[in-house]
């Protein structure tokens, strides 16, 4: 049985796309029925072998993507920050449930491994026919990366036939064409989209001002599906997709060098000129079986990533002391097999491994100014050469991760289900280590309009496979840039309980309302922080860690008004910085040894909320009109003591307009107009300051955009 506890606003159940003008249904003869059938069947058999019984739930409807700024067009981490307790944070990373990161996305069912992506999302919204965050204590499917759970459906030939053209222009040289086109021939399902994005806010502006200085990017991303029936209880897929990036590193103006290179120690910080690339690319290969009560997925996949960093020859030694040309790679594949059985009428047993193999390397050509004695006075401290030096460093580490889960299903009456299981997960790598993890999750339905869940999860999140090691540090040493500490305990696997218990009921028809709390007992919980140049994003962790918030959401959808509310709170506090340590200064170590303290990426109070309204639904000239608003707390900063505070609070403002042309063009024409951050809200997202943190970060300002769409 599956349940969405908690299920975001499905934003119109016709919208615009239920028009005359942009409908999706393709004429079918009696074998194009059969083929659908097989295939619906297939899908809800895939669903069958990982549900998510207990799990939190939010699920994102394409209508509900529709509302958000720019639509399916938006950068999926804009799509997910309309989930209770998901925050925002810089470089377009999100937090869920007080993690610092700790995601784990999914296509078809089969797991993507984690890339190098800093700046950029790898993977399209516009590619998504559905999309469901999951969360809390997941049953034992789940694991390795354990915050949130982006389960994608990815869109086929039979759900999307024929062509989407799209191009959105406006505010801050915002230029993005996008295109897809799905069909079938015969048993053979096939779906191709990609789209290409210019414009002046690649990474968030470092200052308050309207425009970033040097924040032009540049990115390309596509993808695509092949599905092929070999028989009614038989199906292969192909999917492949791949992103390719580049970006300016904004500046800020007017600073001064911190030191002095070949003499200059004056600089216009305003025309540095840092840059770095990224890229991802993935396939996945699967075989789907279904046999009587026996149900089955095995899937190879393969992921690389990279990503390059190029400083600004001498400015980035005036203000860093350091300039790295490094880039770093990252190959990834392996096996994963999943499994369903109906053991009997009231048990469905599931099962299922993984097996990846990563290999990482890195290898940096750079300049650093090392530190010199004076002459003059031989007993002064040694100060930075004005003469920089060159260096190499670089590192090839390979790690392996082996994961395997068994469960039942347990329906001990028709309202009660039962969901418990074990898993087992072990890596091997710079560092070493295994865990059993055992799940149970119980949930109550006494009635289709309410539902309670209960659940205990035994977490186990590995560490990065790149780390720092002490041969990069000894590199650095008698320079500019030594670390004040030295100590660099290797970074370990976190172990954590987690406790979660929620409530939904539907009282009125289209509305729905949930409840959930959770609490997360840690130890060595996995922490990031931005050190040094904007590549180096190193792991580190706390020995202690204590997670714990609630969540409310509200939902109604009824006739045109499709209305949407989520209100959440988190406090997650960490103690002794046990890992990484040459990252931090001696006094915060000792600090945070001795006190606990609020991590940097918490946030205490998050909302969101929206609305919106269809006029003439149905008919060829339908408008919908949507708002939403986004508010955060703020995340933390430091003034006296780590972390001892939080940013100022902020409310951004977002509108749509959405308008139906039906001028006999194909299968329909819309133009659209997104307003994001309509009253030109000044807010910081980051201030430089907290542990882990390296630089300040403000909000997206006031843009306004114009998608011009045709489907044929």
């Amino acid at each position: 049985m599956r349940r969405h506890i908690a299920v975001s606003v499905t934003l119109g159940s016709l919208l615009l796309s239920s028009s005359p003008a942009f409908s999706q249904t393709a004429p079918a003869d009696d074998t194009a029925i059969d083929l659908d059938v097989t295939a619906r069947r297939l899908d809800q058999a895939r669903g069958s072998i990982q549900p998510s019984l207990g799990a939190t739930v939010y699920d994102f409807s394409r209508p509900f993507i529709e509302n958000v700024p720019l639509g399916e067009n938006a950068p999926l981490n804009q799509v997910l920050l309309r989930a209770p307790s998901v925050v925002q944070d810089g470089f377009g990373q999100i937090h869920v449930r007080g993690d610092h990161s700790n995601l784990q996305y999914r296509l078809d069912g089969v797991q993507l491994p984690d890339g190098l992506s800093r700046f950029s999302q790898f993977l399209m919204t516009r590619s998504i026919n559905q999309i469901s965050l999951l969360t809390g204590a997941l049953p034992a499917q789940y694991g390795l990366r354990t915050a949130g759970v982006v389960d994608i459906s990815v869109k086929s030939g039979s759900t999307d036939p024929g062509a989407d053209l799209s191009v959105t222009g406006g505010s801050r040289n915002y230029a993005q064409p996008a295109g897809s086109y799905g069909g079938r021939s015969g048993k053979v399902d096939y779906f191709v989209t990609g789209q290409f994005l210019h414009n002046g806010l690649g990474i968030e502006n470092p200052t308050a001002s309207f425009s970033p200085i040097h924040d032009d990017t540049d990115q390309w991303m596509a993808l695509g599906k092949v599905t092929g029936l070999i028989d009614e209880s038989t199906r292969v897929s192909f999917i492949a997709g791949g992103m390719n990036a580049a970006f300016q590193i904004p500046n800020v103006p007017w600073q001064i060098p911190h030191y002095n290179v070949f003499g200059h120690s004056d600089w216009n910080s305003g025309i540095l000129d840092q840059r770095q690339w990224e890229k991802t690319y993935f396939g996945i290969a699967s075989l789907q079986k279904s046999y009587e009560n026996l149900d089955f997925q095995l899937s190879g996949f393969a992921r690389y990533s990279a990503l390059y960093y190029q400083p600004d020859a001498i400015g980035d030694l005036l203000y860093n002391g350091i300039a790295p040309w490094t880039n770093r790679k990252s190959f990834a594949f392996g096996i994963q097999g999943d499994g369903s059985w109906k053991v009997a009428k009231d048990h469905t047993l599931r099962g299922g491994f993984l097996v990846q193999r990563e290999r990482s390397t890195a290898f940096t050509a750079g300049n650093v100014l090392p530190l010199v004695a004076n002459p003059d006075d031989p007993d002064a401290e040694p100060e930075p050469s004005e003469q920089p030096i060159g260096y190499n460093d670089g590192f090839d580490v390979t790690g392996w991760t082996y994961s395997v889960y068994l469960q039942d299903e347990w329906r001990i009456v028709p309202s009660v289900t039962l969901n418990f299981g074990l898993r087992f997960d072990a890596i091997s790598g710079v560092t070493s280590a295994y865990q059993f993890s055992p799940r149970v999750n119980l949930v109550w339905q006494p009635a289709p309009t309410f539902t309670f869940r209960a659940g205990y999860s035994r977490y186990f999140t590995p560490p990065p496979l790149t780390q720092i090691s002490a041969s990069s540090l000894a590199i650095l040493a008698n320079t500019a840039v030594a670390p004040e500490t030295l100590q660099n305990d290797p970074v370990r696997a976190e172990r954590a309980d987690f406790f979660d218990v929620g409530v939904s009921v539907k009282p009125l028809r289209g509305l729905t309302l949930g409840l959930s709390a959770y609490y997360k007992i840690s130890q060595n919980l996995l922490d990031n922080g931005q050190f040094g140049a904007p590549i180096i994003i190193s792991a580190f962790n706390y020995a202690n860690g204590i997670v714990k918030g609630v969540e409310f959401n509200a939902s109604y959808d009824d006739g045109p008004w499709n209305l949407y509310f989520n209100g959440a709170f988190s406090d997650n506090i960490a103690t002794n910085i046990n890992s990484a340590q040459f990252n931090f200064g001696p006094d915060e170590l000792t600090y945070i040894a001795n006190n606990w303290i609020t991590t940097d990426h918490n946030q205490g109070w998050t909302f969101s909320t929206g609305a919106a309204y269809t006029f003439n639904a149905g008919r060829d000239w339908a408008t919908r009109v949507s708002a939403d608003v986004l508010f955060g707390s703020g995340l933390r900063t430091s003034i006296i003591t780590p972390n001892d505070t939080s940013l100022p609070n902020y409310a951004v403002v977002n509108a749509s307009i959405v308008q139906n042309i039906p001028i006999g063009l194909g299968r329909g024409t819309q133009l659209r107009f997104d307003a994001i951050n309509l009253f030109d809200n000044i807010y910081q997202l980051r201030d430089g300051e907290g542990v882990g943190v390296g630089a300040p970060l403000f909000g997206q300002r006031q843009t306004f955009l114009l998608t011009l769409r045709q489907k044929f």
